[in-house]
């Protein structure tokens, strides 16, 4: 067979200082088993440093040391292993997912039909044989019921039948083994019976078998589609090309192609192509799917827009500052990536079992054959209990059980302006049960601004706001936020240490300290207020510097303490600027002034208490704490570094992210416990009863497809948590 060439080194990109990496769209994954076979085989290949298995979207991210691994390898690994593979490409996968639900929606139908007809066929057999049916109008029924049963499962089945096939001739089993065996052992079995004129055959086991399967498959199937449809939106985000300036004239480049320091036009109704910062123009910008903040913000000269943020009214000129990759929209990509495919500790544990699961399956049937055979009975009646110990034994509910709810509350939880970090974060923020925030930049909004604008004269502040685009002073710069017309005054000199100065319509003007304005009496200290003082003649003024509370704080922090938290702040910041946020939040346990050391060691005392600590950070100075709680948050205007260590980020000025990551979290981890009960629970109900005899092969099925498709509908309930503050505490 003739294997088509794919130069894969096309589609790597560069991950880090001699790292490549690349997506391989993988087909024929089943189950958990597959995950870890297809992970581990790739791993062993030499100069690969990393392989992940999305179950989510069914993509491989494979990533190796540049100049000692040829890509190529990693289709051939698939092949011998039983899988197909091929290079990521959006638009082509998009399109197999959609073929994909297009086809198991027709193996759906078709097994529907074909069940609905044979059972009314099924019910006339059993009623006559309790009464007066003839030999030979049963002999037709069962017939009739060969005629629909054989080619509806043989169309019906592929999904199954294929990826077994393709897992016999790797030499490996899947869980569409036992299926398969199942079906095919079943239908063999019923055309014996037929045509012995046997009372009972079993066309209708393997037909609802199938039914019942293909049901939880597509259900599972549009529950991956639906989940990753919301991360999905962020592709849709992307502009596919840009308006670049080339000297003074205007070409048309793809997006991909930007590089920081170009400068782009971008027109009313266009998305922005790259992260940059406008260097003329006014207009109005929707980035609510980028920072969670649903009004539309103006922006003007010196204003940061985002890739994917849609301009409405004017045209902007921006300077790229990231692109390639590099954008806030390409590292949100890449962290629901990395969340996705990585795996919580619960999940490996079911996909352990789902592993050594087929071969103990196909064990258990034939003892049980073995075994009825050996008791006495006849070799009819020992294959006919194997056959529904094989399908009542199908490992489906297990393997769903975990993924399914990870991927639910994976997608409520971005829908609410969450991104995970790391795959067991889910379960560490269920078993949360104390919360330590930093105050500057996660209780408070990471810029600080003016407080006491209402209380000065608009055009005074505008003059002073102006004047403050000369300074780097950090008060100068937050005043400066308040600035409309963002052309700084032309004879504007800064005194460091002291404030920056300029000739204003015929008389200086002054902002900063107290003595460089010449003011005699300076305002009263206040807790938690820094002040910036303005003169401009006889006309004096100050402004008072503060940063604000996130908006929906106060909500956010006692909905939080309705779940039974404990609540602290561990703030670097002045112990005079912590005080006043903690009694506005009603926190009584808080510390200002802390290095990070002094907060690790708080933390450490809580875990020696036992306490589940999450710390809520975002500065620099949190990375080392971050990593020291049990779990942990941080918000995307966060250091980079701080982003890294953080288990998961959230986006927006909102704090109801942190609730509703603990919410939701909570009831995750219920769910993905109650599946695994339920898987449990009903292979120690059901097992014994098939191998003692007492289950028909098509009360096989029905069992264990019922169980498949109950895990998938709990599973569903991860993204009915409602976790609005506005409506309540949802606990």
């Amino acid at each position: 067979m003739m294997t088509e060439t794919v130069d894969l080194s096309l589609y790597a990109k560069p991950e880090s200082a001699g790292t490549l990496g690349m997506d391989v769209a993988v087909e024929g994954i089943a189950c958990g088993a597959c995950i870890a076979r297809i992970e581990g085989a790739v791993k062993s290949l030499p100069g690969v440093t990393d392989a992940r298995v999305n179950y989510t979207n069914r993509r491989l991210h494979v990533a190796w040391r540049e100049s000692e691994f040829e890509p190529s390898q990693i289709l051939r690994t698939l092949q011998d292993n039983g899988y197909r593979g091929h290079p990521f490409v959006a638009q082509r996968a998009e399109q197999e997912e959609a073929a994909e639900a297009r086809r198991l929606t027709r193996c759906l139908a078709v097994a529907g039909f074909a069940a609905m007809n044979i059972m009314l066929l099924s019910v006339s057999v059993w009623s006559g044989n309790v009464t007066d049916i003839t030999p030979e109008t049963r002999d037709f029924f069962h017939w009739a019921s060969a005629l629909i049963a054989l080619p509806g499962a043989a169309y019906a089945g592929r999904p199954f039948f294929s990826s077994a096939w393709q897992a016999l001739r790797a030499r490996t089993l899947n869980m569409n083994v036992p299926i398969s065996l199942g079906v095919i052992l079943a239908l063999t079995m019923s055309v014996v019976e037929t045509a012995n004129h046997a009372e009972n055959a079993y066309y209708d086991s393997a037909i609802m078998l199938l039914f019942f399967l293909l049901v939880g498959r597509t259900l599972d199937h549009a529950m991956r589609r639906r989940t990753r449809a919301v991360a999905g939106n962020l592709a849709a985000l992307r502009a596919d090309t840009a308006h670049r300036f080339a000297g003074d004239e205007l070409v048309n480049v793809p997006a991909a192609a930007l590089k920081a320091g170009d400068r782009v036009l971008v027109r009313p109704g266009e998305r922005v192509p790259a992260d940059g910062d406008v260097i003329n123009g006014a207009s109005e910008i929707d980035d609510s799917l980028i920072t969670g903040e649903t009004a539309r913000r103006k922006v003007a000269a010196g204003a940061k827009v985002y890739a994917g943020s849609l301009n409405y009214s004017g045209a902007l000129t921006m300077r790229v500052t990231a692109a390639g990759g590099a954008s806030l929209l390409d590292d949100i990509e890449r962290l629901l990536e990395k969340a996705a495919s990585a795996k919580s500790r619960t999940r490996r544990l079911a996909d352990r079992a789902a592993a050594i699961y087929a071969p103990v399956v196909h064990l258990t049937a034939a003892l049980t054959l073995v075994g009825w055979w050996l008791y006495g009975a006849t070799l009819h009646d020992a294959v006919i209990t194997a056959i529904a110990v094989l399908i009542i034994t199908c490992p489906c509910a297990l393997a769903l059980a975990i993924p399914a709810v990870q991927v639910v509350a994976s997608g409520a939880l971005f829908k609410r302006g969450v991104i995970l970090n790391s795959g067991d974060a889910i379960e560490r923020l269920a078993e949360v049960d104390t919360v330590i925030f930093d105050k500057t930049g996660t209780l408070t909004l990471p810029e600080p601004r003016v407080v006491n604008a209402a209380n000065i004269d608009p055009a005074v502040a505008q003059v002073a706001a102006r004047l403050a685009l000369s300074s780097r002073h950090p008060l100068a710069v937050a005043l400066a936020r308040e600035a409309l017309s963002r052309a700084p005054f032309d004879n504007a000199v800064e005194e460091p240490g002291q404030g920056v100065r300029a000739l204003i319509d015929g008389a200086e003007a002054r902002l900063g300290s107290a003595a460089f304005c010449g003011v005699v009496q300076p305002v009263v200290a206040e807790p938690g207020l820094s002040h910036i003082f303005f003169r401009h003649g006889a006309l004096a003024c100050s402004f008072a510097i503060s940063q604000r509370l996130r908006p929906d704080a106060v909500q956010a922090v006692q909905a939080l303490r309705n779940l039974g938290l404990d609540l602290r702040i561990l703030s670097g910041d002045r112990a005079a600027a912590v005080a006043p946020v903690a009694e506005a939040l009603g926190i009584p346990n808080w510390i200002g002034e802390l290095n990070p050391a002094q907060k690790i060691a708080h933390i450490d005392a809580l875990k020696a208490q036992g306490r589940r600590v999450l710390m809520v950070g975002d500065g620099l100075n949190d990375a080392p704490a971050l990593a020291a709680a049990h779990v942990s948050l941080s918000p995307i205007s966060a250091a980079d570094v701080t982003q890294a260590q953080a288990d998961a980020v959230f986006l927006g000025e909102r704090l109801a992210p942190v609730y509703d990551s603990v919410a939701i979290a909570r009831r995750a981890r219920g769910l993905m416990m109650q599946n695994l009960w339920l898987a449990a629970i009903y292979n120690a109900i059901a097992v014994p009863v098939a191998i003692a005899g007492l289950v028909t092969p098509l009360i096989a099925a029905l069992a264990m497809s019922g169980s498949s498709v109950l895990v998938t509908l709990n599973a569903l309930r991860a993204a009915n948590k409602n976790s609005t503050l506005a409506e309540g505490d949802p606990s």
